[in-house]
């Protein structure tokens, strides 16, 4: 059965039975503040949802770069008969292909993209619930299709309900190191890389303030962000790459959401750095909530301690940090860059999702379901990738 045939059904359904299963209701919300209550409190210990569906997270994206972008919030939340919020989808709408699309706020921004679910709600979802929500959606006839990337099949000990609908393998992969319970430091980091390690740090470990740590003060936070956006743009033009940190409003997000507190030393991002007196060597930042951290951005110095590979020393240490801390798992982000393989010998399972929503968004479903089947072909195909790679430098 197609999903646009399955709403149909599904819509049928809900009108001979009113309020069946879990799901009585829906809203959409068009504003943050709206949201904000709700949202929050749906961020509590009884959720599953990833960091980067924080409110604090979201709501500087969306204020500082999806308005710049012409994007619009979409925040679906549906109840149930209590009108206990079960899930809060944190969507914003834009117009491609001819159509009105939603997708998760955050863009390129975020690695991961989930609702913020119930726990009960997550664990006892079905198939027919995710369509009749679908079928709710598709009703109010606000959007045409939802184009959710991103996903990963489940989160913490959690089943992620949005895969009981139809999805695809995401164009990348995400490169993850899994920690277990108690795991000696050589589990994780070889006793052979470690020393390595060690040998380049000794040169480093000479230098004057040398130390590792991670950033708690605003003043340290802005400090190494003045740093960061000084030098990244130097380290991206020397690998031909465009400065994606120079786009509109993406520098502003970024020391909203390092600064916007969460309690416990914590914040919306976190920052991990290497430095000296003399100045900043390396530094890593990411989203982490207790279980597991996921790098965002990082960049280390144009000096000539560069040679000491000092991105992998704070790497090592953010690894001992988080296991330290009882943490159950860590990525660098999307992509199969090699340095990553270095620490990250898994792969977590991530899924998109190209949903209907009206007769016109059938058709721009497909077609975004086909580009997006194109571009994995393409990362996963050496030949292809190499291809595509020269002519991106010979147009660039």
């Amino acid at each position: 059965m197609t999903m646009a045939a399955a709403i149909e059904d599904r819509t049928a359904d809900q009108d001979e039975r009113p309020g069946a299963g879990p799901i009585a209701g829906i809203d959409i919300l068009r504003d943050l503040t709206a949201a904000e209550g709700i949202w929050r409190g749906l961020e509590g210990t009884q959720t599953s949802f990833t960091p980067y569906q924080r409110f604090d997270f979201l709501s500087s994206w969306q204020q500082q770069v999806g308005t710049r972008e012409g994007l619009t919030p979409f925040i679906v939340v549906a109840y149930d008969r209590e009108h206990r919020p079960l899930l809060l989808l944190p969507l914003a709408l834009r117009h491609a292909y001819g159509a009105r699309c939603a997708s998760f706020m955050g863009g390129k921004h975020s690695t991961f993209n989930m609702a913020l679910f119930d726990r009960d709600f997550a664990v006892s979802a079905t198939q027919a619930d995710l369509e009749g929500l679908m079928s709710a959606m598709s009703q109010r006839g606000e959007a045409d299709v939802l184009a959710l990337h991103q996903q990963p099949l489940r989160w913490r000990d959690l089943p992620n309900p949005l895969a009981l609908l139809p999805h695809q393998p995401s164009a990348n992969d995400c490169p993850l190191l899994v920690m277990e319970p108690g795991a000696a430091p050589t589990a994780l980091i070889s006793n052979s890389f470690r020393r390595r390690l060690k040998g380049k740090e000794r040169k480093l470990a000479s230098l004057p303030g040398y130390r590792s740590y991670v950033a708690s003060s605003e003043t340290d936070i802005t400090r190494l962000l003045d740093w960061f956006f000084r030098v990244k743009p130097l380290r991206m033009a020397e690998q031909k790459l465009p400065n994606v940190f120079a786009e509109p409003g993406i520098e502003e997000f970024v020391r909203s959401a390092c600064t916007a507190a969460l309690g416990g030393g914590r914040h919306a991002i976190d920052i991990h750095a290497l430095e000296c007196d003399e100045e900043v060597i390396a530094i890593f930042a990411g989203v982490a909530d207790g279980h597991r951290f996921s790098m965002m951005f990082n960049t280390y110095t144009m000096s000539a301690n560069s040679k000491y590979s000092p991105g992998l020393i704070l790497m090592r240490d953010i690894i001992d940090h988080y296991a330290g801390q009882d943490y159950r798992a860590l990525d660098l982000g999307i992509g199969s860059d090699d340095y990553k393989r270095l620490f990250c010998k898994n792969d977590e399972p991530i899924f998109d999702s190209f949903i209907p929503l009206s007769a016109r968004g059938k058709l721009t479903a497909g077609v975004m379901s086909g580009v997006n089947r194109t571009k994995r072909l393409v990362k996963h195909n050496p030949a292809l990738l190499e291809m595509a790679q020269k002519l991106r430098n010979a147009f660039g």
